[in-house]
């Protein structure tokens, strides 16, 4: 890459513009899902109607940060760290736009749990999403700040959110069983689990980009203590 002044201030505001585009993406994903288990606790139709049509804007930023990545990696090809941020940012985008679909699947199978009466047990989702929002706002801290020890901690973490998942998905199949006219709403609720169970894998998967992207290592398939200490790059 050309290293005058002038060619390094584009890169670095094409590098910022990327990373402040994952960001924003971030931030609406995550709003996203905080919406989407909203509109099921106050049965919010318009609520939920709101996130499915709010999908679009993170299929655009998806698109969105692919071209910028394309962009950088054809304009300044870059080396090392400026490299992994770019692939990083990709990966990352990707996920976050995963997020948001099951955000938007959340928030249709609320709507058709809305259509009869209130079900108490929607009550069981609360301390699974709890859960998912933090995995993925740590998720997204790791990228932003920087800190791979953050990063490579999601994945153990969220070992406790696929345990929630299979004790409450048990809890509601013996209501299935036992309940006569709302085995299609337990169903719906079954599968808003799994789809956080699904955004902790997600979340944790980000956390893994980040490591990667401050340490140059790739924690997939890699040992329990090699996740735990990560070697400096």
């Amino acid at each position: 890459m050309n290293n005058s002044p002038h060619i390094l201030r584009d890169f670095d505001t094409a590098i910022a513009a990327l990373k402040g585009e994952v960001l924003n993406m971030a931030a609406k994903s995550r709003h996203n899902l905080e919406r989407a288990v909203q509109a099921l606790m106050d049965r919010n139709r318009e609520l939920a109607n709101s996130v499915i049509a709010d999908d679009d804007d993170v299929d655009e930023l998806e698109r969105t940060i692919d071209r910028l990545g394309m962009d950088i990696l054809v304009k300044y090809h870059p080396m090392a760290t400026d490299l992994r941020l770019v692939v990083s940012s990709m990966k990352i985008s990707m996920n976050l736009e995963r997020i948001s679909d099951h955000a938007v699947n959340i928030a249709k199978r609320s709507k058709k749990i809305m259509a009869s009466p209130e079900l108490n047990d929607v009550n069981l989702i609360e301390p699974l999403y709890t859960l998912a929002d933090q995995l993925l706002r740590d998720a997204i801290a790791s990228y932003s700040d920087g800190n791979s020890m953050l990063g490579a901690s999601l994945h153990a973490r969220d070992k406790e959110l696929d345990r929630m998942d299979k004790d409450a998905t048990a809890q509601l199949g013996s209501r299935i069983e036992d309940t006569e006219g709302r085995s299609q709403d337990y169903l719906h609720l079954i599968f808003i689990i799994r789809s956080l169970e699904r955004v902790g894998d997600l979340a944790s998967n980000i956390g893994e980009d980040a490591v990667y992207l401050e340490r140059a290592k790739d924690l997939r398939h890699m040992s329990k203590s090699d996740r735990e200490m990560p070697e400096q790059a």
